[in-house]
């Protein structure tokens, strides 16, 4: 547990040295925009006039007041100052979270909590465009959190609960929240403050007082267009809905007002059952919800919610965190196919996150039996292997029931997209360089082939040109079966035998992540895209050498990721899954006609070698392989069990 508890910490410095690398390497000009704006040598701070006059100061005249000062050290500010001190308010908010967790907590959770929160915070989103743009949320965050649980007496807390109310207004919701837990003298003293802030803050600025309380809360928004995406507050979404005027206002008053009722009464409710933390973080995505304008850098309450414990069983225990997690640290686009039918969700993901943990979503009470002992999950027995070290993780045991589907979804789909994503990035180099290294390695691929005698693929495809029913047989095969067929299969397990699909799902993998590393290292120039070979694209049409670019990366994909064939290796697995785990004999030979039709067909029209069928081969066997070291033989059958003379735990109700 050292060494792991070590090794957390040095992941956590890596990420916060890369989030100062990232910042201070881009050019002074387009790093810490905002607060440039603000403090820089024309900055808003400096002018005479309203703060407001150039829409970019998007602050309460509280928050002008106290950055005022820095106007004097702007040069430094606006560098190493900033940015270093950003990240030690990054460090000092993961330390408290940590603290702050709710009890009993684990020797492992205790060990492990603080390294893990920091390294939350450096990956999420609203604590990178912090710290790009030169944003201030994190300080009333930071001070939400040390009036809760790092304060001592009422009024020290209401104090900095009041200063983080002055700088984000609706934190005053927090006000609430301490009254009706019985810190009646807090709530007071975060008014008094609040109050105290901002007359304070309307005597010095009178007219920019005037035009955040009167034109900025009226819904006008500051900084952007209030229908913008980036604004996820119920008011960003109503406008992006269509709703406008006094209907939109109206709408918005109600569902703020009923959002703030119902997320308070939570979040009193998880105060007195000792989750603090947890109804911190409720009240914050309220305040989210309800404030006119909510930009990505002040969407971190969401990210508390993490802490909140739902699911009876076991194996659901982690579909609430991951689902937070992976919502504020990924963009929307990765979570959520590109569907017109989804973008109104696509849209709105993080409030829709934020408004489920403040609203909708069952919390355990730690009174539940479920709490610290849920359902657990049913393992298979071990088969024994034949090698005295597999299973290299023996802790990764074959569990009988079904994965959640929910989260089952949530990592298929960010899988994928990060797969495409790093398909798209490995190009080796600019498009130019890119281009001549992929034809390159294609005349290599060529002439180990033309040394091989295994050459077919002008011959193929013009062999299957000159036959129109072949050519649109094939053509529809290449472009339709390749995500059909093992999306089937996948479905099918899951439903019919969860054991198997858990093996068959990390085997995919292995495979998928080792071609990823094969598109990276060897991009490779397909059959259609090698200029003086004559083969003819019967999938895209006809191609343009003549274009420099012609073939590196386009919107949808790189053309240069061919070796090795995922086609062919993700087809070649759905034959083995099938002729191993069909129940019947006669389909398991129908399945092996899928790999033959697609390594056909990929040659046929041009788009892969026959050594890149090969490759696909390798590494289709390499994840089966991997699969097998780490986790051990595949759980087998009972008649499978009983045909072997071997005790194996009988499967679940619906496992098949």
């Amino acid at each position: 547990m050292r060494v792991a508890r070590f090794l957390l910490w040095v992941v956590a410095a890596i990420l916060a040295v890369r989030q100062v690398a990232v910042v201070l390497s881009t050019p002074s000009g387009e790093r810490l925009t905002d607060l440039e704006t603000w403090v820089g040598p024309d900055g808003v701070l400096h002018v005479k006039g309203s703060l407001y006059d150039s829409t970019e100061f998007t602050g309460t005249p509280f928050g002008g007041l106290v950055l005022k000062p820095l106007t004097k050290a702007a040069e430094q500010a606006l560098g190493w100052g900033w940015t270093f001190g950003t990240l030690l308010l990054v460090v000092a908010l993961g330390l408290v979270v940590a603290r702050a967790l709710p009890q009993p907590v684990n020797r492992r959770t205790s060990f492990f909590a603080a390294p893990v929160a920091i390294s939350l915070l450096m990956l999420s989103l609203p604590v990178r465009n912090t710290l790009y743009l030169g944003q201030t949320s994190i300080m009333p965050v930071l001070l939400v959190l040390a009036g809760c649980f790092v304060a001592r007496g009422q009024r020290t807390s209401g104090l900095l609960i009041g200063l983080a109310a002055a700088l984000q207004p609706t934190v005053l919701l927090f006000a609430g929240l301490l009254w009706f837990t019985g810190r009646r003298r807090a709530a007071l003293t975060t008014g008094a403050t609040f109050a105290a802030s901002t007359a304070l803050a309307w005597a010095a600025l009178p007219h920019d007082s005037y035009t955040y309380w009167v034109h900025h809360m009226a819904g006008a928004g500051l900084g952007g267009d209030a229908d913008d995406l980036a604004n996820q507050s119920l008011h960003g979404a109503l406008l992006r809905a269509g709703f406008e005027g006094p209907v939109e206002v109206g709408l918005f008053l109600a569902l703020g007002a009923a959002v703030a009722a119902l997320a308070l009464r939570r979040a009193v409710r998880y105060a007195r059952d000792g989750q603090l933390l947890l109804a911190v973080a409720v009240t914050g995505c309220a305040a989210i919800l309800v404030a006119p304008m909510a930009w990505q850098h002040q969407l971190l309450w969401v990210l508390l919610a993490v802490v909140g414990r739902v699911g009876k069983k076991a194996s659901d225990r982690y579909v609430w965190p991951v689902a937070v997690v992976l919502v504020m640290t990924l963009p929307a686009k990765m979570i959520l196919p590109n569907m017109a039918s989804l973008y109104p969700l696509r849209d709105n993901v993080v409030l829709l996150a934020a408004l489920a943990a403040a609203t909708v979503v069952p919390f355990l009470s730690r009174t539940s039996p479920y709490y610290r002992t849920p359902i657990p999950t049913e393992y298979a027995e071990p088969v024994p292997a034949r090698f005295r070290r597999v299973p290299l993780l023996p802790f990764l045991k074959r569990v009988l029931t079904r994965p959640n589907l929910l989260l089952e979804l949530l990592l298929i789909r960010v899988t994928y997209a990060a797969y495409q994503k790093v398909r798209l990035a490995a190009t080796g180099g600019t498009n130019s360089e890119g281009r001549a290294r992929a034809e390159e390695h294609g005349q290599q691929i060529l002439d180990i082939e033309r040394w091989l005698h295994i050459d077919i693929e002008h011959w193929a495809n013009h062999a299957v040109v000159k036959v129109d029913w072949l050519r649109n047989f094939f053509d529809f095969y290449y472009t339709s079966f390749h995500f059909v067929v093992p999306l089937t299969v996948l479905g099918v397990l899951y439903w019919r035998r969860p054991v198997d699909y858990r093996w068959a799902r990390a085997s995919l993998g292995f495979a998928t992540l080792l071609a990823l590393v094969g598109f990276w290292l060897y991009p490779l120039a397909p059959p259609r895209l090698m200029p003086d070979l004559g083969v003819i694209d019967t999938v895209h049409g006809v191609q343009d050498f003549s274009k420099p670019d012609y073939g590196t990366l386009t919107a949808l994909t790189n053309q240069y990721a061919a070796m090795p064939s995922l086609h062919f290796g993700w087809s070649l697995w759905c034959g083995v899954v099938i002729a191993i785990v069909a129940p019947k004999w006669w389909l398991k030979p129908l399945g092996l006609l899928h790999p033959f039709f697609t390594v056909t067909a990929i040659v046929a029209t041009g788009n892969h070698w026959v050594l890149d069928a090969v490759g696909g081969a390798v590494v289709v066997s390499a994840g089966f392989g991997l699969s097998y070291l780490f986790q051990g033989p595949r759980a087998r059958t009972v008649k499978e069990a009983a045909a072997s003379e071997r005790p194996v735990l009988v499967r679940a109700p619906g496992s098949g």
